[in-house]
């Protein structure tokens, strides 16, 4: 019988985390869809600011909202993490110097340096 109810606890642990992975994963997405601009970081970056964010939207509405529980799977959950991720997001930008440089000259938000490549010209002579 303990065998069983170790293997039912593991079940539902590995069912959690892929929850928690998929759900970071769009949470992350749509913080990074609202708010504009190019983002340091990948995939992995994106995935865990959506679960940090998730855990803190959630965890902050079930400190204010006493004897709710909130999870991420709800309606208001989903809304208070992408909020969470959001800013999540803003912070992670601000320390990765998307907006200060420490010891630089400033540089334009969205200034892009576009280089153009040159061909050489080719001339053949008969």
């Amino acid at each position: 019988m303990a065998d069983q109810d170790l293997v039912q606890t593991a079940q539902q642990w590995a069912n959690d985390f892929l929850v928690w992975i998929g759900f970071g994963t769009i949470v992350g997405l749509l913080a990074k869809a609202i708010m504009p601009g190019r983002d340091p970081g990948g995939a992995v970056a994106t995935m865990l600011v959506g679960i940090g964010g998730a855990v803190i939207g959630s965890g902050t509405l079930m400190y204010f909202w006493e004897g709710r529980r909130v999870t991420p799977l709800t309606p208001t959950g989903f809304v208070v993490a992408t909020a969470g991720a959001f800013v999540l997001l803003f912070f992670y930008r601000l320390l990765g110097g998307y907006w200060f440089v420490e010891g630089e000259v400033p540089r334009p938000l969205y200034a892009r340096r576009r280089t153009r490549r040159r061909r050489d010209a080719t001339i053949y002579e008969d």
